[in-house]
């Protein structure tokens, strides 16, 4: 009976950790932040998105949650802890398929993988004055994806993201 109460209770404990370290709790963490742009697009607006190039479509249409955040990280102790925090949050669940480290500057993409499915896509990327990432949830063909992280089409994808939802969307006005 004791070990099946302390096999449960560090089920719990690692449960609990595990689920610190989620997509979720980083954007419900940081969406409030000053200076932060956090989109997070819903069903009906994915076919906008998908307009934005003919490899978008084929990403976006097996696309079931789509989010993207912008965040300052002008000191080096704040890119560094954001660094950590993404590094929590792809640890052990998901496989690297391209790293670029140059100093405290990150670009990253990471991938969670089903079967023969690509089911999740991080990417990360922080110049040590702005940090980003673009997450993907959905079911995605592997080769497509390493294809389009070796071309850069994630990066060029969150840079539409922000142009496409910033210039439409009501919102603070940054002109004086």
């Amino acid at each position: 009976m004791l070990k099946k109460i302390c096999f449960l209770g560090l089920f719990i404990v690692i449960t609990s950790c595990s689920s610190y370290n989620s997509i979720d709790t980083f954007y419900n963490a940081h969406k409030n932040d000053n200076q932060v742009t956090a989109v997070r697009v819903p069903q009906f607006m994915l076919s906008m998105i998908s307009e934005i190039s003919p490899e978008m479509k084929a990403m976006v249409g097996n696309t079931k949650d789509l989010r993207y955040m912008q965040f300052p990280s002008t000191t080096d102790s704040k890119t560094q802890f954001l660094n950590q925090q993404m590094n929590g949050i792809t640890g052990n669940s998901f496989i690297e398929v391209f790293r670029k480290n140059d100093e405290l500057k990150r670009n990253v993409v990471s991938v969670r993988e089903k079967k023969n499915l690509v089911k999740e896509i991080l990417i990360y990327n922080n110049d040590n004055q702005t940090g980003s990432f673009l997450y993907f949830n959905g079911d995605f063909d592997p080769v497509k994806v390493r294809e389009m992280a070796k071309n850069e089409q994630f990066t060029k994808f969150g840079d539409n993201i922000i142009s496409q939802f910033g210039a439409s969307t009501p919102g603070i006005n940054s002109q004086n």
